[in-house]
C-alpha cells in the first residue's frame, strides 16, 4: 500500500506548482516533500512531474493520476494501479518538437508504422526550427541542435550538422564549378536572414584536412527559413549553404548538385533530446527506439556527414 505522506506530497505539490509551498502547508521541509514524491513515482514506475529550477508541472501520467484521486484510500490505491499499469503500456499524448525540413522528410514517414505498433499513442508533432524548453513547455523528446540542456535533460547525439554548397543542374549548366569555397562568391547567392539576429550567417569551410576557408556568397536572394533556400536553389536561382539532411534526397535523384565536395561547414550536431531516463513514459521510449533504428538501418550519421563527397 502506498503511504498516504506520499500521497500528500503529491497532491499539494501539484497544487501549488512547487515542493517549496507544498512543505510549507504540510510542515515539512522541501527535501522530504521532494523524497516522498520521488517515493511515488518509484513505486508506481512513472514520472508524475516534469522538473527544472524555474518550474514544477505536471507529466501526463501525473496529470492522469491527479484527477482519479478522490477522498478515500481505496480510490487513490486505484489511481495508483491504473498508472503504474499505463506506465508499461505505450499510451496518451507524444509530444515531440522537429525541425521542419528535417522532421517532415526523415521521422513523419515513420509515422503509419509506428502508429500500427502502438495505436494508444497520440503523435502532437511540432515543426519548428527554435529550440524549445522540454520541462516547461511539456514536451517528451525534441530533435534539433544547440538547446538548453536544463537539469535532467539528456542529449544524444544522432548525427554531424554539416552544412554543404549545393546548386541545380540548370543553374549550373555553363558555368564554371568553383574549386574551393572562395570560388563561390563569382555566384549568385541565396542565404538565409535569422530571425533572431537580423543578421544573414555567414560560414567557413573546411575540408578533411583541417584547411579553412570562407565561403562568402553574394546576398542576390535573402529568405528566413531553410526550407525556401531548398526550394530557390532547385529553381534554379543560385546556390545555397544547406544542411546536408535537407537535400540529400536531392543530391541522390540528382535535382542538385554538391559544389565544392568534401568541404563543408560544422554546424555542430545534430542530437535527440528528452527528459531523465528515470521512471521513463513507455511512449517516450518506443519513439526513441524507433528513432534510433532508423538511423542504424539507414546509415543516416554517415549519410549526412559533409566531410564524404
Amino acid at each position: 500500500m502506498e503511504t498516504l505522506a506520499n500521497l500528500e506530497a503529491f497532491v499539494r505539490s501539484a497544487e501549488t506548482g512547487s515542493f517549496s509551498s507544498a512543505a510549507r502547508r504540510l510542515g515539512l521541509t522541501p527535501a522530504a516533500v521532494s523524497r516522498n514524491v520521488a517515493m511515488l513515482e518509484r513505486n508506481v514506475g512513472v514520472r508524475l512531474f516534469h522538473r527544472s529550477t524555474r518550474k514544477l508541472t505536471l507529466t501526463e501520467a501525473g496529470e492522469r493520476f491527479l484527477s482519479a484521486i478522490g477522498g478515500t484510500l481505496e480510490t487513490l490505491q486505484a489511481a495508483i494501479a491504473d498508472v503504474a499499469t499505463n506506465a508499461e503500456q505505450p499510451a496518451g499524448v507524444l509530444k515531440v518538437s522537429l525541425p521542419p525540413t528535417f522532421g517532415i522528410t526523415h521521422v513523419l514517414p515513420l509515422l503509419p508504422g509506428f502508429l500500427a505498433r502502438y495505436p494508444l499513442i497520440r503523435p502532437e508533432w511540432h515543426f519548428d526550427n527554435r529550440p524549445v524548453d522540454l520541462i516547461a513547455e511539456g514536451y517528451d523528446a525534441a530533435i534539433g541542435g544547440g538547446f538548453d540542456l536544463a537539469t535532467g535533460v539528456v542529449a544524444r547525439p544522432l548525427a554531424p550538422a554539416h552544412i554543404i554548397a549545393v546548386a541545380s543542374p540548370a543553374y549550373m549548366t555553363g558555368r564554371m564549378a568553383p574549386v574551393d569555397p572562395s570560388g563561390l562568391a563569382e555566384h549568385q547567392g541565396i542565404v538565409m536572414r535569422s530571425v533572431h539576429t537580423g543578421r544573414v550567417r555567414q560560414w567557413a569551410m573546411r575540408d578533411a584536412a583541417g584547411v579553412e576557408l570562407p565561403a562568402m556568397l553574394p546576398e542576390s536572394i535573402v529568405v528566413n527559413d531553410p526550407a525556401a533556400m531548398r526550394e530557390a536553389a532547385l529553381l534554379g536561382l543560385g546556390v545555397a549553404l544547406l544542411a546536408v539532411p535537407d537535400v540529400l534526397q536531392h543530391l541522390e535523384r540528382g535535382d542538385l548538385l554538391r559544389l565544392v565536395p568534401r568541404w563543408y561547414a560544422d554546424a555542430g550536431a545534430i542530437s535527440l533530446y528528452y527528459a531523465s531516463r528515470a521512471q521513463m513514459p513507455a511512449k517516450t521510449r518506443v519513439f526513441i527506439d524507433t528513432l534510433l533504428d532508423l538511423f542504424r538501418r539507414d546509415r543516416l550519421a554517415e549519410r549526412f556527414a559533409g566531410s564524404l563527397g
